[in-house]
């Protein structure tokens, strides 16, 4: 389960979107900077956070915060909505009728049971994308906001000792695909493919906690 990630605002390979944005990429730097350096968790009844996050609006990239967890009746959801199963959406492809990228430089798992905690990512200073599925929800303050589940999937073989599952990442040349395509089975199967093909890059390195490189606190 992926319940935290980072936005590092020092990033300087974006491989994000494959036509750089530079008013995505800008406002994600503003973003994280104001963010000062702070883990990104997901959103709840105590945490109101909204994160940033990469829609399509008509075709184009665009940046918009988002709720992260599913909000039903005006209140956080009441089954587990941060992440969603890959193998839920084959099952189900309705569920990619919206779709987004989370824009992060690592995210954070726990290996158990010795309760280390790595940071997963492509290096330092490298920004990339996790796919998730979005919908829209009604907040406890009455509200209308875009709220999202990262996609997880099983873990490569390299990483399976430290997790079990990962972040379905999202290559630049697969991005656009990703936010417009159809929602069908296919597309989930293809973008799975796509995400294995960056298994070989992916590091993952030890830390102390949840909270990055302890640089910008």
């Amino acid at each position: 389960m992926c319940a935290s990630y980072g936005l590092d605002p020092r990033f300087t390979d974006a491989e994000l979107l494959a036509e750089a944005d530079e008013a995505v990429l800008e406002g994600l730097r503003s973003w994280a900077e104001a963010n000062a350096g702070e883990t990104l968790r997901p959103t709840g009844k105590n945490l109101r956070n909204l994160n940033p996050l990469v829609t399509a609006s008509e075709g184009v990239p665009t940046l918009e915060p988002a709720w992260w967890g599913y909000l039903v009746d005006g209140a956080p959801a009441r089954f587990p909505s941060i992440n969603t199963r890959s193998e839920r959406l084959q099952d189900r492809p309705g569920g990619l009728r919206n779709r987004a990228i989370v824009p992060t430089t690592g995210w954070f798992e726990l290996q158990k049971p010795d309760r280390v905690w790595h940071e997963f990512g492509f290096g330092r200073g490298v920004l990339f994308g996790m796919a998730a599925v979005t919908q829209r929800g009604r907040t406890p303050d009455g509200e209308w906001t875009t709220c999202y589940s990262i996609v997880m999937r099983p873990a490569p073989p390299n990483l399976a000792a430290l997790h079990d599952r990962v972040p379905m990442l999202v290559p630049v040349g697969f991005a656009a695909d990703w936010l417009t395509g159809e929602p069908t089975r296919d597309l989930i199967d293809e973008a799975l493919l796509a995400a294995a093909s960056l298994d070989e890059r992916l590091v993952a390195e030890p830390r102390a906690d949840d909270r990055g490189d302890g640089m910008l606190f």
